[in-house]
């Protein structure tokens, strides 16, 4: 049996296989599955049970490490923002950042004539303030993934990366 204790201000909610958590910034929703570990509420905390399958022990000892290290995470965002930096560098060609809906478009990224474009998952959050953006938002998995689109979507291909280095890069402020 395993607990996760609710910080004050967090409300949580179970329904069916369905956590759902609520802080002062947003909600985060995370699946779990029924036949690898029983979830409820109790007081203040999250109890988490494996299922009584001896077949699938070990894997539920595994799911619900992971499922309680999102959960951490959840309630960790839902109070403060994930939040991650990334600076444009060019040298070439200089290129202009626009965000439209949740698509960040990319043009004259090492003069070429179309716009590269990357998604935004999930609510996340991007500002451009000249060559830097900011990725913020509740869920860490959203966050890091739109940061790691970005960052493929600008990589050079088929020219030598030593000479071309332009593109989207972590920032390491």
């Amino acid at each position: 049996m395993y607990t996760i204790d609710i910080p004050e201000g967090i409300k949580v909610e179970e329904s069916g296989n369905t956590l759902k958590i609520t802080g002062k910034l947003g909600s985060n929703e995370r699946q779990f599955n029924e036949s690898l570990m029983n979830v409820k509420l109790e007081k203040n905390q999250i109890v988490i049970e494996k299922t009584n399958f001896k077949k699938l022990d070990k894997k539920a000892s595994i799911a619900i490490k992971t499922f309680m290290s999102e959960i951490r995470n959840d309630i960790k965002g839902v109070n403060e923002y994930y939040e991650t930096k990334m600076e444009a560098v060019f040298a070439h060609f200089p290129m202009t950042l626009e965000i439209s809906g949740k698509k960040l478009i990319i043009k004259n990224m090492l003069g070429e004539r179309t716009a590269r474009e990357s998604r935004i998952i999930g609510d996340s959050k991007v500002e451009i303030k000249d060559k830097t953006l900011k990725i913020y938002g509740t869920k860490l998995d959203d966050v890091m993934q739109t940061a790691a689109n970005f960052r493929t979507t600008t990589k050079v291909k088929n020219k030598d990366e030593r000479v071309f280095q332009d593109g989207i890069y972590f920032s390491i402020e």
